[in-house]
């Protein structure tokens, strides 16, 4: 089977570049504790149908994924608790899928690369008008850009060295 590049860079720049890893965490760990708190409410009630802790997770994962859920809490704690979960579930879950992807396609406009060739650009145009220690100063920043550019190609090339 060979591996798509694209596919793993895409798989590692959703991982490391957008919530996406944290909020999932995030919604597990709630879920697993609001329906604890669920089956715990429900556990004593008289005709309950949240009856195991493996009923709770499951009526968690429909009640908040709008499957659409047949079994209802029996108790006024559990119907609280099950409609924070919903509404927080809810939330998570779809905002974890918008904020996704709003963080992945946004994040080329988070580097406006362009903006700044045009900045630097128009700035050598006005070379004429700086002093001597300003162009000492860009002296230094072009160095220090420069050096930090041969580091970027080193790390690439032992990048692609070990692919």
């Amino acid at each position: 089977m060979t591996r798509n590049p694209r596919f793993k860079k895409f798989v590692r720049d959703i991982v490391t570049q957008t919530p996406f890893l944290r909020m999932i965490i995030l919604l597990v760990v709630l879920w697993l504790i609001f329906a604890a708190g669920l089956y715990f409410a429900e556990r004593r009630m008289e005709n309950a149908t949240i009856t195991s802790y493996g009923h709770a997770l499951y009526w968690g994962i429909a009640a908040f994924s709008t499957a659409g859920i047949a079994d209802t809490p029996r108790s006024g704690v559990s119907q609280i608790i099950g409609g924070i979960w919903i509404i927080l579930g809810s939330m998570l879950f779809f905002g974890t899928i918008v904020a996704t992807i709003t963080a992945y396609f946004m994040r080329p406009l988070q580097r406006p690369a362009k903006q700044i060739i045009e900045t630097i650009e128009y700035n050598l145009e006005q070379l004429d008008d700086l002093s001597v220690d300003e162009l000492d100063l860009l002296k230094d920043t072009i160095d220090t850009l420069i050096v930090h550019m041969e580091r970027m190609k080193q790390a690439q090339e032992r990048r692609n060295a070990t692919s």
